[in-house]
């Protein structure tokens, strides 16, 4: 694989900006997880969970351009490119996929270790973008993210199961961590396709048509699987909206990383998610975890670090 320049010609700020809406999406995103939980827990299937995610923010998305637009003399939406409709397909289908994969993973393991299934994304991202997009990652960032794979291997292995690190819930991570690297992927590609400077609006706008495809193929698949699972994600819209809340907020902080950074550093870094899952399994949910289980967190934790260090 060949390497890349430690960052890609940039200004010193917007590297700020990646790590700080990476941040702030991972945080966002912790608690998005719980409230889907809670939601899984409460009776819904895993589409019907992932479609309370989508569904509220295109009309959030649209009130918000349409009040940029009338607040800012001059301004108009930006162009999209060729191609931007096979990248967002390509994202929106597989980030669908993923979400289901983790939300059915719940039911295998711990809240905190089911977030750590999908962090498996962050290798599986570098090997997706360097073919998709020719975008590759230094050695010492390679490095870091291998030592981050080791400590989500390590939290693969059930509590009592020995070191047998293939079973259901492995493979539901693994397949949750392909469809996330294709998901970041396919986001990074379109928003480069979004003919703006400003990286938050190019982010708003690919959020936006995204969210809507998302929204239409998730409901056209209720309607037809399971009607009665369709009207109960409104009945229940205290807690959905709340999921639609907090997912439109993170998706917009991993959206406008995606615009400024390639996809496999935004991912690395955004495994600190993984941290504020082991405080809300702990404090929230009562959940407690393993010696071993802590020793894969230790690793994780190093590995953001570092790609934290080395990427400021």
């Amino acid at each position: 694989m060949r390497l890349a320049p430690p960052f890609p010609p940039c200004h010193m700020r917007a590297m700020s900006l990646w790590i700080v809406a990476t941040l702030f999406a991972a945080s966002i995103q912790a608690l998005r997880f719980l409230l889907q939980k809670r939601l899984s827990l409460a009776g819904l299937s895993p589409a019907a969970t992932t479609f309370a995610r989508f569904v509220y923010a295109p009309p959030v998305l649209a009130i918000g351009l349409a009040i940029w637009m009338v607040a800012t003399p001059g301004a108009a939406l930006p162009d999209i490119g060729a191609g931007f409709w096979q990248f967002a397909a390509a994202g929106a289908v597989s980030q669908i996929l993923a979400t289901m994969c983790v939300v059915a993973l719940f039911a295998y393991r711990n809240f905190a270790v089911g977030i750590a299934f999908s962090k498996v994304t962050v290798l599986m991202t570098v090997v997706t973008g360097f073919v998709l997009l020719g975008e590759a990652v230094t050695l010492p960032a390679l490095i870091a993210m291998l030592v981050g794979f080791g400590g989500v291997v390590i939290l693969s292995v059930p509590q009592g199961g020995g070191w047998q690190v293939f079973n259901r819930g492995s493979l539901l991570g693994l397949a949750s961590g392909a469809f996330f690297s294709v998901s970041a992927v396919g986001y990074r590609g379109a928003s480069l396709l979004v003919d703006s400077d400003a990286p938050v609006l190019r982010a708003a706008v690919t959020l936006a048509l995204v969210t809507l495809l998302q929204t239409a193929l998730l409901a056209a698949w209720l309607a037809w699987r399971n009607r009665a699972e369709l009207w109960q994600v409104f009945r229940a819209w205290r807690v959905t909206a709340l999921v639609g809340a907090t997912s439109m907020a993170g998706s917009l902080g991993w959206f406008t990383a995606y615009t400024l950074q390639t996809a496999a550093y935004v991912n690395a870094v955004g495994q600190v998610e993984l941290i504020l899952s082991i405080g809300i399994s702990w404090l929230i949910l009562g959940e407690r975890q393993t010696p071993r289980e802590w020793l894969g967190v230790a690793l994780v934790g190093l590995s953001v670090v570092a790609l934290l260090v080395y990427q400021g």
